[in-house]
């Protein structure tokens, strides 16, 4: 029974100077033309994550001009219901 394949295979083209340079790269580090793709495209990966998390937290901001923490949403929620108890209160009082 033939054994699956763990990889997957794709064939890529680059202009000559930049095959060359990458050619001579990985000759230097010891390294197989796919062990260089595989780490050129974990680096990109890596970098491309990193820029949507940049990217999210710049909007977050934006969302939070108040500057609240985690610690603060317990505080808030509890004078926000105090609030409401009190007003909720004092409809009764005066409808009594």
């Amino acid at each position: 029974m033939p054994a699956t394949r763990r990889s997957r295979v794709f064939s890529i083209s680059m202009p000559p100077e930049m095959a060359a340079a990458a050619q001579l790269m990985a000759k230097q580090q010891n390294r197989t033309m796919s062990e260089l793709m595989r780490e050129a495209f974990r680096t990109f990966h890596a970098q491309r994550v990193g820029a949507i998390f940049d990217e999210t937290g710049k909007y977050a901001a934006t969302k939070n001009p108040n500057g609240y923490t985690e610690d603060d949403v317990e505080r808030l929620v509890d004078e926000v219901r105090a609030e409401m108890r009190a007003e909720r209160e004092a409809k009764q009082a005066l409808a009594s």
